[in-house]
């Protein structure tokens, strides 16, 4: 194997992890306006992510300077040509981070309304675009004979990204309602397991849709068998929810989406972005790949730096990994 396929593959890692831990805390985010009842259940489900949000947001970075190193046409095809997209995306992670910060400065009710409103919005919109963006990466887009994007922006949003972006919104809706089943006590987990039911069952008919489509248009044998796993792994998610079974529901959602991202990638490669006007114009890890050189000394620093913030962030889940409840909320107010 090349060192630019093992880097296709570290940034579908680096992509799927964070599409593991991002998901369930925007999910959280997006619960804030279908679960929480009042002030002091949507401070529990904030809290419920409050010490891990920013470090789930490493591995976007992460990802993104991985690619920017790796395969530098890939970066500068799609950030250019997914300008608009991404810029919203990058301003809702900035709002987001703020909205987290700043929302327990001020006691005023509609300070702290108006950022829970923000964290709503933040969460449901990345979780959104995310999907779209993916969607027309794997889809394919307008590239020329210059590997540069000549599509316009509404050429983004068609009917296959679309529901791409359902996808992943109520993918992430659906990993953040068992997360803060797993996460809490009381009367909020039970709702949560209950509302984790009705989004699966919305998650799974929208997921076995946008996958098949995948698999028709793009897919392998490989991709074949990421797809079965997607798809038994998001039922059986389901069924231990149903059993209240928390954790292994959790766990279950989680390979949803590291099976979902991993077709993706397998459907994907060898190219990085295909064109839809030449397939000789398509972006490819041979194409867009940086010199070996440069590919060797990025895999000399990654084999020393990624297992020290592995063990760093595991040690962090380890030290919050309690359930939490109105109850600590009312403690701590008092």
């Amino acid at each position: 194997m090349e060192l630019h396929d093992v880097w296709f593959v570290l940034i579908a890692v680096l992509w799927t992890g964070y599409f593991f831990l991002e998901g369930f805390d925007f999910g959280v985010g997006v619960l804030t306006k279908l679960l929480a009842r009042d002030r002091v259940e949507k401070r529990v489900l904030i809290n419920t992510i409050g010490p891990v949000w920013d470090g789930n947001e490493v591995w976007l970075l992460t990802a993104g300077g991985a690619t920017f190193a790796a395969f530098p046409e890939w970066y500068a095809t799609l950030f250019s040509g997914f300008y608009l997209p991404l810029l919203v995306i990058l301003v809702c992670l900035i709002v987001r981070g703020v909205a987290f910060e700043y929302r327990a400065k001020r006691p005023e009710e509609n300070w702290q309304r108006n950022w829970e409103t923000a964290i709503f919005w933040t969460s449901l919109i990345p979780a959104f675009l995310w999907g779209v963006a993916f969607g027309n990466i794997v889809h394919g887009v307008k590239i020329d004979r210059n590997f540069d994007y000549v599509g316009g922006l509404w050429d983004l949003f068609n009917p296959y990204a679309l529901l791409g972006g359902v996808v992943t919104l109520t993918l992430f809706t659906f990993h953040g309602t068992v997360f803060t089943a797993l996460k809490t006590v009381g009367e909020i987990r039970e709702r949560a397991r209950k509302l984790a039911l009705r989004v699966g069952v919305v998650t799974a008919a929208a997921a076995v849709v946008f996958l098949l489509w995948t698999q028709v248009d793009k897919g392998d044998g490989k991709s074949l068998v990421a797809m079965v796993v997607a798809v038994a792994a998001l039922l059986a998610a389901l069924v231990a929810n149903q059993a209240g079974r928390e954790g292994w529901s959790f766990a279950l959602s989680g390979v949803t989406i590291v099976a979902s991202v991993a077709m993706l990638f397998l459907a994907l490669f060898p190219n990085v972005m295909p064109s839809t006007l030449n397939d000789d114009w398509s972006l490819t890890v041979t194409n867009a790949s940086s010199s070996p050189y440069t590919l060797k000394i990025m895999t000399w620093c990654a084999g020393i730096a990624t297992p020290i913030v592995l063990l760093y962030q595991g040690w962090t889940y380890w030290v919050f990994r309690k359930r939490i409840g109105t109850h600590h909320i009312a403690e701590a107010a008092h």
